[in-house]
């Protein structure tokens, strides 16, 4: 398979399916992916808690993320990578947003930025796209603001505040971004906006009607239970999988199960017997 482009992904507007973005954080998990022709993967910010065990994505820093950056990029030459700018990597100033959107680059060798946020950083997308570098936006419930929202609210629930997403998504694309992430928001408001934008929607949280759709690895797997977002579909309790296999090998180890001889090696008897002398005349 050859590895998906930005002019693939505008592509996939035109497409009949929806298609299939995923986060990945990991090299193993990324060797995965990358047999499973998945146009799109972001190296998403949510790392924070996923990874870092961070209450929220606010605490994530560049240095942090370029961390598992570095191993998903390094187990992808299939799908298109995108890393996530984390919190206050960008808003600060257009300056600060070239910079860090460029570490991303150079550093974690990804393909693509993404941001969270509308017109009110409009100037750092427009200018980080004049680098030379594709930003793929994020409009609606936005994580980064969890302080300012007090928790993680649906957006665009009232006309007036639908129309300011609405208006968000057409100065993303007219500031340059390739795709734009919807999350969060109505599935009315998600179809409208999908209908009029040329460039493609992914859609977490808004409905059906979106060009793609995107989901945290750790919730599609049941890596920390049952317990997910409304958003979310578990396919699999790993949580319970790996509990149950390590409870099996600590059951062996206190049984003297494990290891068997298949799992060591024994010395050669005349070796064995040549060492015994050797220590005894020491």
């Amino acid at each position: 398979m050859k590895k998906y482009s930005i002019a693939d992904i505008k592509k996939l507007k035109e497409g009949k399916k929806p298609f299939v973005t995923l986060t990945a954080y990991d090299y193993p998990t990324a060797k995965i992916i990358n047999k499973l022709n998945i146009p799109l993967i972001l190296v998403g910010d949510s790392a924070s808690m996923v990874v870092y065990g961070y209450k929220d994505t606010t605490p994530i820093c560049m240095d942090e993320i370029l961390l598992v950056t570095k191993a998903v990029e390094r187990g992808i030459n299939t799908s298109l990578i995108v890393g996530d700018m984390p919190f206050m990597s960008y808003q600060p100033s257009v300056e600060e947003a070239i910079k860090n959107a460029g570490r991303f680059i150079k550093e974690g060798q990804v393909d693509a930025v993404k941001l969270e946020g509308g017109r009110e950083y409009i100037n750092q997308v427009k200018e980080i796209v004049t680098a030379g570098i594709p930003v793929m936006g994020h409009v609606g419930l936005k994580p980064q603001s969890v302080l300012i929202e007090s928790g993680y609210k649906i957006q665009g629930k009232n006309s007036d505040s639908a129309l300011n997403i609405y208006k968000d998504a057409i100065a993303l694309q007219d500031a340059g971004v390739f795709a734009l992430v919807l999350e969060g928001v109505p599935s009315e408001l998600a179809e409208i906006i999908t209908q009029t934008l040329k460039i493609p929607t992914i859609g977490i949280g808004a409905g059906k009607n979106c060009d793609g759709q995107i989901q945290v690895l750790h919730d599609l797997i049941g890596f920390f239970g049952p317990e997910i977002p409304k958003h979310a579909k578990a396919y699999l309790n790993l949580q319970d999988d790996l509990k149950n296999s390590i409870n099996a090998y600590i059951s062996d180890v206190e049984n003297n199960i494990f290891p068997n001889e298949n799992n060591f090696i024994k010395m050669n008897k005349n070796e064995l017997k040549d060492l015994k002398i050797k220590i005894e005349n020491l």
